[in-house]
């Protein structure tokens, strides 16, 4: 239902919601385009009406995210060819002048590498086509360079350090097709195009089929693509802004995060270790999430460090003469036995595959921790014990285990069981996941190979 405002509902959360009308003026307005080959159809004065209000809201409209507004722009820009308007124009240029939102390293605001990055994509795209504007075309060309070193050897995507609802789901390299093959025959760009033979090898037609009214479109992207160079396989990658890091050798790679509890994940094949976390029950708030990394002659280092204090009686001549605790603020109260607790990861790469690492945490003594292994359901695991009471989970108390998908194995160890507490106080709970446990008290160092 359209308001007479011209916008619409998201029932899910929305209301007269000008971002929401953007994404279903997108598709309509390239329907339109379409369907005016036939100018006795029916539906184009219902499509015409609905456009021409939903402009008027879209002109003046507010937005909630980072991608909004390029939705909003997109639509108006879409607008704007089927119906010129100088008010769509302006409103374009009120969203313009906030530049676009990308890092150094290639990313928008949000990092959302399933969803709103390749959406983010579209519309700077359909913005430059519209509108004559190639200057929004180079965020997009550096975003697509960045999303070359995003790719998994399974072809799926990156998405542990999304900000938005895709975090840590399964990303689809094929999300990116429209925009890679847009920009690969708009530079001649070797690599973009192979990253589309990549995407049309390994996928199928109907995966792909979504993209057919753009072809429909814009007949240019029917044009062969004349070069390609293969996606990159072999290499280290650290996007500073970003803080990750991405390594890749061959069939299996790492990536390696600040800022998130999930520290390390490693695909090999068609094995996914989704997470490697721990936590210690250190006064409820020991999730280890280093807030930076540091990469060392090829190794990664992140560190995170723990203090919580103890309190002393309020000072008399601050006490409130009711007994309200709320009225006495901690930091007016004399800090002791102040407790430590320091966690250490580094990563480093084994020259025979693989990787070490080492994980160090030290301070207030006698503190209990639980590493996870996070690995993908369907798996075949040897060589670890069921934790009772525990679904989907497993200890390794001791000597290497392996997890089996398909052909494809990674082996993990040494093992350590020094309890069996694994969902700690404080901890973020259990991945939806088959999680392998190894536990220990501080201080507590070990050196845990993943190959």
């Amino acid at each position: 239902m359209q308001h007479d405002d011209g916008t619409i509902d998201l029932l899910s959360t929305n209301f007269h919601s000008t971002p929401d009308t953007g994404f279903v003026v997108e598709p309509l307005c390239l329907a339109y385009g379409l369907l005016q080959q036939q100018p006795s159809l029916t539906v184009l004065p219902l499509l015409r009406a609905f456009l021409l209000r939903a402009g008027e809201a879209l002109s003046i409209g507010g937005i909630h995210t980072p991608n909004h507004r390029w939705v909003v722009c997109m639509a108006l820009a879409r607008l704007h060819s089927l119906f010129p308007n100088v008010n769509y124009l302006k409103r374009i240029e009120q969203w313009l002048y906030e530049q676009i939102d990308i890092d150094p390293d290639g990313q928008y605001t949000e990092r959302s590498t399933n969803i709103y990055t390749p959406l983010t994509n579209r519309c700077l795209i359909t913005m430059a086509r519209l509108l004559s504007r190639p200057e929004l075309y180079e965020p997009v060309r550096k975003n697509l360079m960045m999303m070359l070193y995003y790719v998994h050897p399974n072809g799926e995507l990156v998405t542990e350090a999304s900000g938005r609802q895709d975090r840590n789901t399964i990303g689809d390299f094929n999300v990116y097709y429209y925009a890679y093959r847009y920009m690969a025959l708009l530079d001649s760009n070797p690599l973009f195009a192979g990253a589309i033979q990549y995407m049309e090898a390994n996928t199928t037609q109907e995966s792909l089929s979504g993209y057919l009214p753009y072809f429909l479109e814009d007949a240019t992207l029917k044009r062969d693509l004349l070069y390609s160079t293969a996606l990159p396989t072999n290499y280290l990658k650290y996007f500073s802004y970003s803080n990750i890091v991405r390594i890749r050798r061959g069939n299996y790679d790492a990536t390696i995060l600040a800022d998130s509890a999930t520290l390390f994940t490693f695909t090999k094949g068609k094995a996914v270790l989704q997470a490697v976390r721990w936590a210690s029950a250190f006064f409820g708030k020991g999730q280890m999430i280093a807030p930076a990394l540091q990469v060392i002659d090829g190794s990664i280092r992140m560190e995170q460090e723990l203090s919580a204090p103890y309190h002393q009686p309020y000072p008399i001549a601050k006490l409130p003469n009711d007994g309200n605790w709320q009225k006495m603020p901690r930091e007016n109260r004399t800090q002791s036995e102040v407790q430590f607790l320091r966690s250490v990861l580094w990563v480093k790469e084994l020259e025979s595959g693989g990787f070490s690492l080492t994980i160090k945490v030290d301070g207030t003594d006698h503190v209990p921790l639980a590493i996870e292994l996070a690995f993908r359901k369907g798996g075949q695991f040897s060589g670890v014990e069921n934790l009772p009471n525990v679904p989907n989970a497993w200890l390794l108390s001791s000597g290497y285990g392996t997890y089996t998908f398909d052909s494809d194995q990674i082996t993990f160890g040494a093992g350590n069981k020094a309890h069996q507490w694994t969902q700690l106080r404080g901890a973020l709970p259990k991945l939806d996941a088959d999680s392998v446990y190894i536990t220990g008290f501080t201080p507590f160092e070990m050196k845990l190979d993943i190959v």
